[in-house]
């Protein structure tokens, strides 16, 4: 099944919109096991079953999207949705960034819904009915080209060059892991050559735990795939080779 993706690489990302969500008081998207099987009505995150499409129409109370695969989605929001664009990547071909790499751009801006206009990518987050092809938004992010398109890579090259998951198993050289984006199991092996990292901290192999969160860069060999870094507690922004942006937190009444 295809990938798609929330932002939050919004991140967004993934784990970075899914953060936001939780700030603005959404639950936690009930996708992977013991959720509900493809096709019904679920949870929508980033990295797991996320929606992600240009608008085609936008209208007082929903928009239409087409997805990459060619799908076309009604978006319903309400007044409860939160509407934010992110800010073009930096990194070479951008601003500058410590990194040297690309990363994911600045903090989220908040937005009006009549903002948003056909042409854009915009990113859902909240409930969706593959089924029925319709979803109602909790937050909905515009997302800019380059942000899109570096997505979309990310999309071709999971599995291939990086992984991203929590440790499910720890046999020798070994690791499996439920894989953030899709759910799936996945394994990779260590070698001598494999560093391991945990945030800033050089960390061992005999460090990582089942439970961690792990980002793993690498390449495949003969069918297998052979870190070369891993990061305990890794995060979608760190992919991308600079910390992730900050969803604004919704204001609470004062009592």
């Amino acid at each position: 099944m295809k990938i798609r993706w929330l932002l939050t690489l919004t991140a967004a990302a993934a784990l970075t919109v899914a953060a936001g969500a939780q700030d603005m008081g959404s639950a936690p998207p009930p996708d992977g096991p013991g959720g509900p099987p493809p096709g019904e009505r679920g949870g929508m995150g980033m990295m797991g079953g996320g929606l992600m499409g240009a608008v085609t129409e936008a209208a007082a109370d929903h928009f239409a999207i087409k997805t990459d695969a060619g799908e076309v989605y009604t978006v319903h929001f309400d007044a409860d949705t939160r509407f934010m664009k992110q800010g073009a990547m930096r990194g070479p071909g951008g601003d500058s960034n410590e990194g040297g790499g690309p990363s994911m751009g600045g903090r989220p801006q908040q937005i009006k819904a009549f903002e948003i206009k056909a042409g854009d990518m915009i990113e859902i987050m909240g409930d969706s009915d593959a089924t029925a092809k319709t979803a109602q938004a909790r937050a909905i992010i515009v997302v800019a080209p380059q942000r899109a398109k570096a997505m979309r890579e990310m999309q071709a090259n999971y599995g291939k060059t990086w992984l991203m998951g929590k440790v499910t198993a720890v046999d020798g050289t070994r690791i499996t892991l439920q894989g953030t984006a899709d759910n799936a199991a996945h394994s990779f092996v260590a070698d001598e050559n494999t560093s391991f990292r945990k945030r800033r901290d050089p960390v061992t192999l005999a460090d990582i735990q089942v439970g961690d969160t792990v980002r793993v860069e690498g390449v495949v060999k003969e069918g297998v795939f052979v870190a070369a870094s891993v990061n305990v507690g890794g995060t979608m922004g760190g992919m991308m080779g600079g910390p992730p942006p900050n969803l604004p937190r919704r204001e609470q009444p004062q009592q």
